[in-house]
């Protein structure tokens, strides 16, 4: 967000964890009012754990000026095979402690192979599939980009996302990244998924 203000764009961060500070408010999307249509709606990895994924589709659309655009970037994290995490977690720093650092170490004290493991991991958060998120943006915003690619690269050691995309295309693990851009439908232009 600090980056789109210092470039003349009057942005505003939404998040119930955002930081302190101007610009910034402290709630969930699914409460927030906006007071005037806006040029760009950004969700960058937080659809997939909405509880009503229908209804925050919704107030982005009705968010979105007729002519703006609706930028995603989630993951897929029903793709996020063995194969994947083995690759991930042989590429992970040992001074650091995130979330793929958690998952490797529950993994192993749960004695489950990786696919049950994440599984469970996903239905106790409640998490939406990666299919799930773009199903429903579907039916409220026309596609303009839909592409799959690295996501995890961040998180990783000495890995860059050309990295990543070369383990992807040598089939050596998943793309699990997702970058969706659309557009608001036309006013009562809803279809199915």
């Amino acid at each position: 967000m600090p980056a789109l203000r210092a470039q003349g764009y009057d942005a505003e961060g939404i998040d119930p964890e955002a930081p302190e500070g101007p610009h910034y408010v402290r709630i969930e999307f699914e409460d927030y009012a906006a007071t005037r249509p806006v040029a760009a709606v950004v969700a960058s990895t937080s659809l997939h754990h909405v509880a009503d994924l229908d209804d925050v589709a919704a107030r982005m659309a009705a968010a979105l000026a007729s002519d703006g655009v609706l930028v995603v970037l989630e993951w897929a994290w029903e793709r996020f095979d063995d194969a994947t995490a083995r690759w991930c977690f042989a590429r992970l720093a040992e001074d650091d402690a995130g979330w793929l650092h958690r998952h490797r170490d529950n993994w192993i004290a749960s004695g489950q192979s990786w696919e049950a493991y994440l599984g469970t991991w996903a239905a106790n958060e409640g998490l939406h599939t990666g299919a799930e998120v773009i199903r429903v943006l579907r039916t409220r915003f026309d596609t303009q980009l839909l592409a799959d690619g690295p996501y995890l690269f961040a998180d990783l050691e000495g890995v860059a996302p050309a990295d990543e995309q070369a383990a992807v295309d040598a089939g050596r693990i998943r793309a699990v990244g997702i970058t969706y851009v659309g557009r608001p439908r036309a006013a009562g232009a809803v279809r199915d998924g």
